[in-house]
């Protein structure tokens, strides 16, 4: 989630080497989002002056590159060192997952679940905490945040997730703690005022229906924090997303900051639907009564890119769909996830060799993505996708 150019690629090529590596809104047609008079009004009344400065999204590159929980090819995601190497390698916007603590501070970690990302397994103190949850019906065994105060969590250090993918990125682990996100706040404020551009979050809310059962609502903290650090108005630096449609429903009552609905597997259904009773799939909220449904509250989706560009069962891509069309049709942006260099992740047609960590053509899959008209895309490697990227940047040739 940032902004490049001409004059970020000098600094791109030193980066890289040193890189080395409210259920009742869910029916249809309701929760018809005006934009809440406290949230348009508060960010002018409000927080960093530095926040608010310049335009909308609407102003920023497209294709916009987001820098998916920061560098995460490159370093340990969802730390503020991943974060920083993602502007360095001149992402356009950064992402952060939102998991509560115990007592109710927001950090950043893509799962409440931090045995894969921390060191928790290593302190024999919270040994004990070892338990199995049902999140979102899905039986998890582990640690997790809500099981810890803010003062515990921040005796772990974080690590590196898929280690056997990304070897090189062990080398960081134990280098960076677990952050707030009212502390990523504050180095957006701070990055943005030394690079003299706003720094651009995209932050989602992490399994919200299940964290609001327990007390531990993610919504109104988050709006708070939007707002004391001048980010909730309809042109603040800031993207919010959720699997949850009515996560964003009920962050549009308290903010005016863009909006996106995240959307997985065409046959799957957000947790909250299926809680509700809400027979509808991925697949229908893509059709163009869907889409037409959620432009009523948000200003953008982030789909998956198997739902843009199906994979057949060899993995090879497909026949593209009409999502891109159709979404602009209804005004919304797309954000699709997640753009990644290695092979394992890779549409098969772009793999290079058998090494599942070696790089391939990502490239080349990054331009078959730009081509359908995407407004931007996740990605662990924002160095490559600002390459790819710029070919489709007006007054750039291809």
């Amino acid at each position: 989630m940032t902004q490049g150019g001409a004059a970020r690629r000098t600094v791109l090529g030193a980066a890289v080497l040193a890189a080395g590596a409210g259920m009742a809104g869910l029916g249809a047609g309701s929760a018809h989002a005006a934009e809440p008079a406290e949230a348009a009004g508060s960010a002018e009344a409000a927080g960093s002056g530095q926040a608010r400065q310049g335009g909308g999204y609407k102003d920023l590159p497209v294709p916009l590159v987001i820098g998916h929980r920061g560098a995460s090819g490159y370093r340990p995601e969802h730390t503020l060192g991943s974060y920083a190497l993602a502007l360095d390698l001149g992402a356009d916007v950064v992402e952060q997952d939102l998991v509560p603590t115990r007592d109710g501070h927001l950090v950043c970690r893509h799962e409440n679940e931090i045995g894969g990302t921390t060191d928790v397994a290593d302190h024999p103190e919270f040994a004990s905490r070892r338990t199995t949850k049902t999140v979102d019906g899905v039986a998890v065994t582990g640690w997790f945040t809500e099981d810890f105060t803010l003062a515990e969590l921040k005796t772990l250090r974080a690590k590196e997730r898929i280690p056997a993918l990304r070897q090189r990125n062990t080398l960081y682990d134990g280098r960076w703690e677990v952050p707030t996100f009212e502390e990523v706040l504050r180095w957006a404020d701070r990055e943005g005022k030394r690079r003299g551009k706003r720094v651009w979050l995209h932050v989602e809310t992490k399994h919200p229906s299940y964290f609001r059962s327990l007390g531990l609502g993610l919504e109104e903290p988050l709006a708070r924090l939007l707002r004391r650090y001048g980010r909730d108005g309809r042109n603040a630096p800031v993207f919010l997303q959720s699997f949850e449609p009515s996560s964003i429903q009920r962050l549009a009552r308290l903010v005016a900051a863009p909006r996106v609905v995240l959307l997985g597997a065409a046959n799957t259904r957000p947790w909250d639907f299926e809680q509700a009773g809400d027979p509808r799939t991925v697949a229908d909220l893509v059709k163009p009564a869907g889409l037409k449904w959620i432009a009523g509250f948000a200003q953008g989706i982030g789909p998956t890119l198997d739902l843009i560009v199906p994979r057949d069962a060899a993995g090879r891509l497909g026949t593209p769909t009409t999502l891109v069309k159709d979404a602009h049709a209804q005004g919304l942006v797309l954000h699709p996830y997640t753009a990644r260099n290695e092979n394992n992740f890779l549409p098969a047609e772009y793999r290079k060799g058998t090494d599942p960590a070696a790089y391939g053509d990502a490239f080349g899959a990054f331009r078959t993505y730009f081509e359908q008209g995407i407004d931007g895309i996740f990605t662990d490697h924002p160095d490559t996708g600002l390459l790819a990227a710029e070919a489709f940047r007006p007054g750039r040739g291809r």
